[in-house]
């Protein structure tokens, strides 16, 4: 009797969906496949790497019935490519895949193999048709409440806004989600200046492809569906010539106009002289001249029982010291 092959598993990230930005691993797993699974959409944008291949495309809810095929399909010996736009990992297959495979049993150690592969998010793909946007901290959160209860997503947009992110917005609209866009934008007001820079791509890298500058007080009356992804700026993010950027913080250590040389009070390698040293000693000062934990907090903008864990903590050991090849930033 001959032994059934094992099969595999191949979660592809397939990038914006423009071949040209698919990585040749991405490439070669669909080519290899036996089966290929996925979205309608995401089916047609690899359209000429499946054919003569079993295809079985799927619709927009249909995430855990693309895992249970995919399953199916490893378990009877084939090798199977299951796609998502940009990342598998981000807002993509990955994650549902792992769900209906620890619930059937699986285990690293089973003969069906899962191997991910990765791709540009669609965060990445955006942001380098707008500019720089991403060059200091981030984060991405989905409008969608399908599957998230809308005060965990309204709690999430207000401690981002709060913390100066920049925020890539993922499934900020669709026919029937019109008022989250609404809603998200209210949050961020709460936090930052009206005119703080947005870019909204619309099917980047692909055929209808479609980028709006715009400001926060304005982004929610902006074409926007789920085919878009909006990049909200941070308080020091600019539009210039057409490019959106977001610095990186070095005009806090090095004077830009005078050649890039060192401020004074600064090293290069080392913390700034606001970084974590410099602020705890900040921080104990005040609190010496007087500053009680309570005002400390509202000055810095941080929890009390933070500032009361600071105070409380002893004396740190002098900076180590760090080459600028360690830490250039």
């Amino acid at each position: 009797m001959t032994p059934t092959p094992h099969g595999k598993i191949m979660l592809v990230g397939i990038g914006p969906g423009n071949v040209e930005h698919m990585t040749q691993r991405a490439r070669s797993a669909i080519e290899e496949a036996d089966v290929v699974i996925g979205y309608v959409t995401y089916i047609k944008l690899v359209a000429d790497l499946v054919e003569g291949k079993e295809v079985i495309r799927k619709s927009m809810t249909e995430e855990l019935d693309r895992a249970v095929s995919a399953l199916e399909a490893a378990r009877q010996g084939k090798k199977v490519a299951l796609i998502s736009s940009g990342d598998a990992g981000v807002y993509g297959m990955a994650g549902p895949t792992y769900e209906v495979l620890f619930q059937a049993g699986w285990t690293p150690e089973d003969p069906v193999q899962v191997e991910i592969i990765p791709g540009a998010s669609a965060l990445n793909s955006c942001a380098a048709l707008v500019g720089a946007p991403l060059t200091h901290d981030f984060c991405a959160i989905s409008l969608s409440d399908l599957l998230t209860p809308w005060p965990t997503i309204a709690r999430r947009l207000d401690a981002v806004a709060m913390a100066d992110f920049v925020v890539a917005l993922y499934n900020p609209k669709s026919g029937r989600r019109t008022r989250q866009i609404v809603e998200a934008q209210r949050l961020f007001l709460r936090h930052r200046r009206a005119d703080t820079p947005v870019a909204i791509v619309k099917s980047g890298y692909r055929r209808r492809q479609k980028i709006v500058f715009t400001t926060l007080d304005s982004m929610a009356d902006a074409d926007i569906g789920m085919l878009s992804t909006v990049l909200i700026g941070n308080s020091n993010t600019f539009v210039r010539h057409g490019l959106m950027v977001t610095p990186r913080g070095y005009a806090n250590k090095y004077d830009m106009a005078d050649g890039g040389s060192t401020r004074e009070g600064e090293r290069p390698g080392r913390s700034l002289s606001t970084g974590l040293l410099g602020w705890l000693e900040l921080v104990k000062l005040e609190h010496a001249e007087g500053a009680d934990v309570a005002t400390l907090a509202l000055r810095h903008r941080l929890p009390q029982d933070y500032i009361a864990s600071v105070l409380a903590a002893p004396d740190e050991a002098v900076e180590a010291e760090t080459s600028p090849e360690e830490d250039v930033a």
